[in-house]
């Protein structure tokens, strides 16, 4: 149904006809596809109109109706032209019928557009995309078309090709009066529900009588009396073009709803329809019908797909299951004849003859036509994808020779030039694109532009005077480059060798050499934009070129040790870049780039020049090639002379510290009493420790970030030229946060004391992450916070959640939100043990601590795994979690669940205190093996126990069965069951309650708690139903079946647009 609903619309046919704006196409669009080798034209969907399109093949595969439209011209119809001035009766409708149906015929086009037909019925986007029933748009498009030829010459056209009539008669059979009442019908509708067939379905409506007796009797007019008679219907006129209806969609009274009867219903692709008539002299040939259309619906009662099986009754398509011709195609021009349209070659292969001419089928989907055989009609008798209307025509009516295998048949003469030029426009659009498509951009270098230097050819000009650009398709072949080159070139003397080239960061380099100008350049792997050298294959400005991924020149980055200067800036190294082939050796490289001796390093890495990327080439590596080491363009090598060797761990092979990590960093002494402050200049590296820098006495106030003294320069994220502050006081550790405070009052300055990280975990950045000045007032005998601004002063006030939490943060349990996506399960249970409660009941290690989320106020699922990520759990926002103490260490596999165990109390409806249990399901999760767990558990036999699993939110108790007794042998076979599917859902923190049958024989598992909870549930449900009687007085239109009644989108009726032209 929606196969082509982002499908873009193309058309070289001119579409303002109908007096609305169209949006315009880009001319460089890629034309439509032509036809296929069935030489049939399928129609787009514009979303939801598969109905229709089912319809039109139908109309255009009838050619009595589509030569009748086509012999009304324009002195009757008008022209869409004339649409937009307001005095003219333009009859739009058949207009547009009319131009889709010459599309569908001549215009070489894989599928045409219905957008102009369905404009004309007034339909917009929203019509469109919504599906109707294909049967009643028959009718109301028969009867727009009616209502369209009202005073022309095709009045009747519909009359006249699908009206019959049927009789209803009542016969007396008393006096043998007849009551006769007659039906005009443009096509029949039959049962489908309890009938095999169509031949069945007209017996029974059109042979069988209904009989009138008994209780059940019928008022004779004439005998004025209630009488004994029979009730019957005949077809009293036949028409040319029979169409049946097929009832599949019905109604179900019980369930109130409809539904799809999909059940088997034959129909004959031939039918003679004599026994159904009431006048039956005439000869046989005027009974016989013959099926030459079936529209299939697929899917259900609210929605589906439609397409079409017709019979190519003129053999104006080329059926052949398989096609016989290759896709390559040479495209031939013909001049345009008068009333001829203009084809190519292709599109007239020769037809396949056989005995059944006229018999072909295809199956028109859509865009899609494939040829199919008669016998597939039968897979359409049921089932989901099934026949939902049947199209049969008069045996006697036989097309006319002139007409077989010719579209161009009674077409009138606008419509065919039309035709014409729109095919003109498609076949220049078509080669333009194959232009386009096929065509490929070489850029040559000619060999008298560059010369050869540093391992690489570089132009001796500018790049563009050195390349020249040529265009050519990629089907020739090598000898055709070579030849428009020569043309190109007419100076040129000597041999031509044409090499594959690539720009390198090194310069140009020539690879393998271009032979066989036989094949295609496609076929050599030629491709779009590739460099081509044109040279004499030996040498470019009297240098011999050596060629070949062998001798690839490489890039390097040469970096050496500059002399440290203190007040300098910028990197402390020198860089220059360095040309070498691939192949050469690194002792080749050893004696050009350090003569002198020395230590070589790599960098395999590129910009990145951390000291843990470098590596030592060792003396036994001298005789590997550049390649072979992995120095490749942009790769850098350290040249470290004997004196700068300091800074290497032999013995590794690693450097110790780069030169881009030698940093000085500006150090200012904040605890001079003096005016001035004792500003230096340290060299340090990222590996320096922060304690080594100064010491530090008492925690001072600083504004500024406290760098932790354990911390190293990188991990302060400290940058050369940084200023670092000595103060006063004790510096945190990097587990720890500083707060520093302050008083209005000189009494009370109490600074807060240093918080462990772990406990001011709870806090959400930025508090997490840097400190911030606090300063504290006294008011009265109470104590207010405020944080200090940039200005150094009280800033806003802190909440009063935070500040409780300060006052606090000796180690209670805050509520804070908790950002520590990127911790583990651990971290996060080691931030736990500083809570009250772990330290009251002395919790060692986070091992003995289990982590549930927290559900309805219940214990959810069980967070396992220890170093799991705590985003990993995807637990969501604001999520709750509760922390279990254990007595022993726990750590739980994957396939380990963890269930409640309770025992009842025997002659009591309560059980003892739950006891965890820990049951391996990795072989199985069935019954029987729960069983025998919680029976091993309690040391009982397992026949002399009954479990059951707690369903807390019902208060109700499962009992817990062995399956192996119940299921049947077939289901026996298949993999038993498991408790962790329905109805149990067994999951971790699951309550299992357990009977001892030795010394309790009551099985039921429910308590007084129970008893007490399905009350309050039930006194609950009743407050409920009595608040919605209640407001359903309030509101009577309101209404329970409402609530409960199945949401669908409205049913719209559908509706054609049609002028008056009486």
């Amino acid at each position: 149904m929606f196969g082509d609903l982002f499908e873009e619309d193309f058309s070289f046919i001119s579409n303002h006809h109908c007096g609305k704006a169209k949006k315009s196409k880009p001319r460089d669009f890629e034309p439509p596809a032509p036809r296929d080798f069935t030489n049939l034209s399928g129609i787009k969907n514009q979303g939801g109109t598969c109905y229709l399109n089912s319809l039109l093949q139908t109309l255009l595969f009838t050619p009595e109706f589509r030569e009748a439209l086509f012999s009304l011209g324009p002195e009757e119809l008008g022209t869409l032209d004339d649409s937009s001035k307001p005095d003219a009766k333009v009859r739009i409708i058949p207009l547009q019928l009319q131009r889709l149906f010459a599309q569908l015929l001549l215009l070489d086009q894989q599928a045409a557009s219905t957008t102009d037909l369905t404009e004309s019925f007034g339909w917009n986007s929203h019509e469109e995309m919504r599906q109707h029933d294909v049967q009643e748009l028959n009718r109301i498009l028969f009867s727009a078309l009616e209502t369209s030829l009202v005073g022309t010459s095709g009045h009747d056209l519909i009359n006249r090709l699908y009206h019959g009539i049927v009789v209803n008669q009542i016969v007396c059979k008393e006096c043998k009066n007849i009551s006769e009442r007659q039906e005009d019908f443009l096509d029949l509708t039959v049962t489908v529900k309890g009938v095999s067939g169509l031949e069945e379905a007209l017996w029974n409506t059109y042979v069988e009588e209904e009989h009138f007796e008994n209780e059940n009797l019928y008022r004779c007019g004439a005998c004025d009396k209630l009488v004994e008679a029979s009730k019957s219907a005949k077809l009293r006129k036949l028409p040319p073009f029979l169409t049946i209806s097929l009832l599949r969609f019905n109604f179900d009274f019980e369930k109130c709803e409809r539904y799809k009867e999909t059940s088997c219903y034959t129909f004959p692709s031939q039918i003679n329809l004599r026994p159904f008539c009431e006048q039956t002299e005439m000869d046989d040939s005027e009974y016989m019908y013959e099926l030459f259309s079936v529209i299939i619906h697929k899917g259900g009662c609210y929605g589906g797909h439609y397409h079409v099986y017709v019979r190519d009754v003129d053999e104006l398509g080329n059926w052949q299951l398989q096609p016989l011709f290759s896709s390559f195609s040479i495209i031939f021009f013909f001049p345009p004849q008068k009333n001829d349209v203009q084809w190519d070659s292709e599109k007239n292969p020769p037809r396949l003859k056989d005995s059944s001419a006229g018999c072909h089928w295809f199956d028109l989907n859509d865009s899609k036509v494939q040829p199919i055989k008669e016998k597939d009609i039968e897979k359409q008798f049921e089932g989901k994808e099934s026949a939902y209307m049947l199209f049969y025509r008069k045996s006697q009516l036989k097309r006319p020779a002139e007409a077989r295998g010719n579209p161009r048949y009674k077409i009138p003469t606008h419509l065919l030039n039309e035709m014409n030029a729109a095919n003109t426009e498609l076949q220049k659009k078509r080669v333009e694109c194959d232009s386009a498509n096929n065509g490929m951009d070489l850029h040559l270098h000619l060999s008298s532009c560059y010369m050869f230097h540093n391992g690489a050819l570089h132009p001796a000009l500018t790049w563009k005077e050195s390349v020249v650009d040529l265009t050519i398709d990629r089907r020739k072949t090598l000898g055709d480059l070579r030849q428009s080159v020569f043309q190109m070139l007419e100076s040129w003397e000597g041999d031509m060798v044409l090499s594959i080239a690539k720009p390198l960061p090194a310069g140009l380099h020539l690879y393998q050499i271009l032979d066989g100008d036989e094949l295609t350049l496609d076929g050599i792997g030629l491709a779009d934009g590739a460099d081509v050298f044109v040279w004499n294959g030996k040498e470019v400005g009297g240098t011999k070129v050596m060629t070949g991924p062998d001798h690839e020149p490489v890039v390097i980055n040469v970096l050496r040790l500059a002399e440290y200067n203190e007040g300098g800036k910028g990197q402390h190294f020198t860089e220059s870049q360095h040309v070498f082939s691939c192949s050469t050796k690194l002792g080749e490289l050893h004696r050009a780039l350090a003569p002198s001796g020395g230590i070589i390093l790599k960098n395999l890495s590129g910009p990145e020049k951390e000291a843990k990327n470098w590596e030592v080439l060792l003396e036994e590596d001298m005789n590997r090639t550049v390649r072979s080491v992995g120095l490749t363009d942009g790769c850098s090598v350290l040249i470290l002379d004997s004196h700068d060797q300091s800074f290497v761990n032999v013995s590794s092979g690693n450097l110790t510290a780069f030169t881009y990590d030698i940093s000085w960093l500006q150090v200012k002494n904040f605890c001079r009493t003096g005016d001035e402050e004792k500003h230096v200049k340290i060299t340090a590296t990222i590996e320096t420790v922060r304690s080594h820098i100064g010491q530090r006495h008492n925690t001072g106030c600083f504004p500024g970030k406290l760098v932790p003294e354990d911390y190293t320069v990188k991990e302060a994220e400290l940058k050369m030229g940084s200023l670092l502050g000595l103060c006063h006081g004790k510096a945190p550790t990097s587990t720890q946060v500083y707060q520093s405070c302050g008083s209005n009052t000189k009494k009370h300055k109490n600074p807060l004391p240093l918080m462990e990280r772990s406990v001011m975990a709870c806090f959400e950045p930025p508090f997490l992450a840097n400190a911030f000045p606090i300063c504290m007032f006294l008011v009265g005998d109470n104590w207010h916070l405020r944080r200090i601004d940039w200005c150094y002063e009280a800033g806003e006030a802190l909440s009063q959640e935070l500040q409780s939490c300060i006052e606090s943060s000796s180690g209670g349990f805050f509520s804070f939100p908790w950002r520590l996506a990127a911790d583990t399960m651990e971290v996060f249970l080691f931030q736990a043990l500083t809570l009250p409660c772990c330290q009251e009941q002395v919790v060692p290690l986070p091992s003995f601590l289990r982590a549930w989320t927290v559900d309805s106020k219940r214990p959810g699922k069980l967070l396992r795994s220890n170093k799991q990520r705590l985003n990993d759990y995807r637990l969501g926002a604001r999520v709750e979690i509760c922390i279990e103490p254990l007595q022993k260490e726990e750590n739980l596999g994957p396939h380990e669940l963890l269930l409640r165990v309770q025992m009842g109390i025997p002659g009591e409806r309560d059980y003892y205190d739950s006891m965890d249990l820990v049951w391996d399901i990795s072989k199985e999760c069935t019954a029987w093996a729960l069983r025998q767990r919680v029976a091993a558990h309690y040391c009982l036999p397992v026949e002399k126990i009954e479990i059951a699993k707690y369903f807390p939110e019902r208060f109700e108790w499962l009992p817990i069965s062995s399956w192996t007794q119940q299921i049947s042998k077939r289901k026996r076979k298949k993999k038993q069951e498991s408790l962790q599917a329905a109805p149990y859902h067994l999951k971790d923190g699951d309550v299992i309650g357990v009977k001892n049958l030795l010394l309790d024989d009551m099985k039921d598992f429910s308590t007084l708690r129970d008893d007490i909870g399905k009350e309050k549930q039930r006194q609950l449900t009743l407050e409920k139903k009595k608040s919605r009687q209640a407001e359903r007085l309030q509101h009577p239109g309101f209404s329970e079946e409402k609530l409960n009644m199945k949401h669908r989108k409205p049913e719209v009726a559908l509706s054609i647009n049609v002028g008056v032209f009486r």
